[in-house]
């Protein structure tokens, strides 16, 4: 029998590639939907609905409150939001200065212990972030361990380091430094160590390769690790709420206080916290613009 006359399998028909790839996406688009698209949708209703008792929020589609998004701006509220702007920029500063060298050490120096590495960077993630801003105030007030220290070492024993914005700037830096190191690490054990070493034989010295060469490289984990840390520090309110007083309090201590006790204002603290979101997604776009594909994350 001839090639052209031997009996050919029929393929089986299955189903189409776009509907694979949807199937496969199923899951992840119903948790976004459900933990993140209907919430927001909540929050921008609760944002234009009226104060009430009971229920919290009253919504009347005929008489929306758009009144709340300009109590919202009120410039009682700017120290507060440039304070927390002011600590969101300084945890991101004290990260990167702490973050880059340490991620850049892992990724050229850490040799067969590289996972180790970055394990003990992500241990503190396996402990509730409450616990451990506990933990700080129980080292920073003034008969905790480190005036226990400096004591020892004859520097005094009664220190106010409890309730002052280096406890807060210190409990911030100290938990959300991982978002710094990882994009970090990314970027720099993925760069060709070779662009590094042609820098040297073209007679760059140490710091004009990392100006010129490195940081260049590894801008998009750099940019990533800076919105990752300052997202979360911009909206964070157990730091300060712990490790701070009420002359330390963030923007995210506001809109908190607008969801509970008596005096609670539903709708004013949905109008924050939509504006807060607006502010960040301000960011995120400028990160996608400046970096777009080439983001590690």
């Amino acid at each position: 029998m001839s090639e052209e006359h031997a009996p050919t399998k029929k393929r089986k028909k299955g189903a189409p590639d776009w509907l694979k790839g949807n199937l496969l996406l199923a899951p992840t688009t119903l948790w976004l939907l459900i933990l993140l698209m209907i919430p927001l949708a909540v929050v921008v209703s609760y944002s234009i609905g009226h104060r009430s008792r009971v229920p919290p929020v009253r919504l009347d589609w005929g008489d929306l409150q758009w009144d709340n998004y300009r109590q919202a701006l009120n410039p009682d509220f700017l120290p507060i939001f440039t304070r927390s702007i002011v600590y969101a920029t300084l945890t991101t500063v004290f990260c990167v200065l702490l973050g880059f060298p340490l991620a850049y050490w892992i990724a050229r120096f850490g040799g067969k212990f590289r996972n180790v590495y970055l394990v003990l960077v992500v241990i503190p993630f396996l402990t509730s972030y409450l616990i451990r801003m506990y933990a700080w105030q129980f080292i920073l007030q003034r008969n905790g361990l480190l005036n226990a220290f400096l004591g020892s070492i004859g520097l005094g024993d009664d220190h106010a380091f409890l309730n002052t914005h280096f406890s807060v700037i210190l409990g911030l830096t100290y938990g959300f430094i991982p978002f710094m190191v990882l994009p970090l690490y990314a970027s720099i054990e993925r760069m060709d160590p070779a662009l590094v070493e042609a820098s040297y034989d073209l007679g760059h010295a140490k710091t004009s390769t990392m100006f010129r060469v490195t940081l260049p490289t590894v801008m998009p984990g750099l940019i990533a690790g800076i919105l990752l840390v300052f997202i979360p520090a911009l909206g964070d309110f157990v730091t300060p709420q712990l490790l701070g007083g009420t002359k330390t309090n963030m923007f995210g201590n506001v809109v908190q206080d607008q969801f509970r006790g008596g005096g609670a204002n539903w709708p004013l603290g949905s109008a924050m916290a939509g504006l807060l979101m607006g502010f960040i997604l301000i960011g995120v776009f400028v990160y996608l613009w400046r970096v777009g594909d080439e983001a590690p994350i």
